[in-house]
C-alpha cells in the first residue's frame, strides 16, 4: 500500500459523514469533530478488531532538533500507562522522524513470542523498527491531518491479528481518527481560559522535551516558578497532566 492510497483510503472515510472515525455502520451518528472521550472509545474499538490490550494517540513535537511523541491519550485514560512514558521518551525519536516523511507502518517484537514476529514479518507494507516500550510487541501507524500536523497511533499487545487487507483498513480508520481529534477547537471542549505568553513558552519547551530545570534555566525562571507556569496551564486547557496540556495546545494550534 503506497502513500497516495493510503491517503485515498483515510479520504474515503472522511467523506462518510456519519462516521469519521470508520467505516461506516448502522446508527452511527454524526460528528463533525471529536470529544478526547469519543476518541479513547473509539479507539479501543479499533484495538479490539484486531486483538490489541493497549493503544494510544500522540502528536509529533514541532521541534526538528528533538523529535518526540507527545501523548494525547492512552488505554489508561484519563490516567497514562507505563508504556507511553518510554513511547514518549527518547525510545520514540526514530519512528517519528520516520512518520514525518513516510505513512508505512512499523512494527517491533520485545517480549519473545514468535507468533508475533510471524504476524508482522508477513505485512508487506510494514517495517521493523527499535521497541517503542520494552517487552512489548506493538505496530504504529503515521498519521496526518490539516495544518502540517502528525503523529502516529499505537497498539501493543501479544497476539495482534493482522493482514494486509485489514492493515489497510485499520490504518485508515487510525488516520481518520487522528484528523478527527486534530480537528478539535476551543468550542468543542468548553471554553479555554487566557492563557499567558510565559505559560505558552513552558509548554512549547515541554513538547520539545526540555524538563521544567531546562525550561527555568531557559527563560532565566526558578523551577518553582516554571512547575507553577505549567501547572497553570494544565488547569486552564483543563488537562489531566502537563503531556496532555501540550498534545491540547497543538492541536488547537496554540503552539507550533
Amino acid at each position: 500500500m503506497k502513500h497516495a492510497q493510503a491517503r485515498e483510503a483515510a479520504a474515503a472515510l472522511f467523506n462518510d459523514q456519519r462516521n469519521p472515525f470508520g467505516a461506516f455502520s448502522l446508527g452511527s451518528e454524526t460528528h463533525h469533530a471529536a470529544t478526547i472521550p469519543d476518541a479513547v472509545r473509539r479507539c479501543r474499538w479499533i484495538a479490539v478488531d484486531i486483538n490489541a490490550s493497549a493503544f494510544g494517540l500522540y502528536f509529533v513535537s514541532p521541534s526538528p532538533e528533538r523529535a518526540r511523541l507527545v501523548a494525547c491519550f492512552d488505554s489508561d485514560y484519563p490516567g497514562t500507562a507505563i508504556a507511553t512514558k518510554f513511547i514518549s521518551g527518547a525510545n520514540g525519536e526514530d519512528v517519528v522522524r520516520h512518520s514525518r516523511i513516510s505513512t508505512a507502518p512499523r512494527w517491533w517484537n520485545d517480549d519473545g513470542i514468535a507468533g508475533s514476529r510471524q504476524i508482522f514479518q508477513s505485512l508487506a507494507w510494514a517495517e521493523q523498527t527499535a521497541p517503542l516500550a520494552p517487552g512489548t510487541n506493538g505496530i504504529a501507524f503515521p498519521v496526518h491531518a490539516d495544518r502540517g500536523q502528525c503523529g502516529l497511533v499505537v497498539f501493543l499487545g501479544s497476539e495482534i491479528a493482522l493482514s494486509d487487507d485489514t492493515l489497510c483498513e485499520i490504518h485508515a480508520r487510525s488516520f481518520a481518527l487522528f484528523a478527527a481529534v486534530a480537528r478539535i477547537r476551543p468550542n468543542d471542549t468548553g471554553k479555554t481560559r487566557s492563557i499567558s505568553k510565559r505559560e505558552l513558552e513552558c509548554l512549547k519547551l515541554t513538547a520539545n522535551g526540555n524538563t521544567s530545570e531546562e525550561i527555568a534555566k531557559l527563560l532565566k525562571l526558578s523551577v518553582h516558578t516554571a512547575n507553577q507556569y505549567l501547572t497553570q496551564s494544565t488547569q486552564k486547557l483543563n488537562a489531566v497532566n502537563r503531556n496532555q496540556a501540550v498534545a491540547k495546545a497543538l492541536r488547537l494550534g496554540l503552539i507550533e
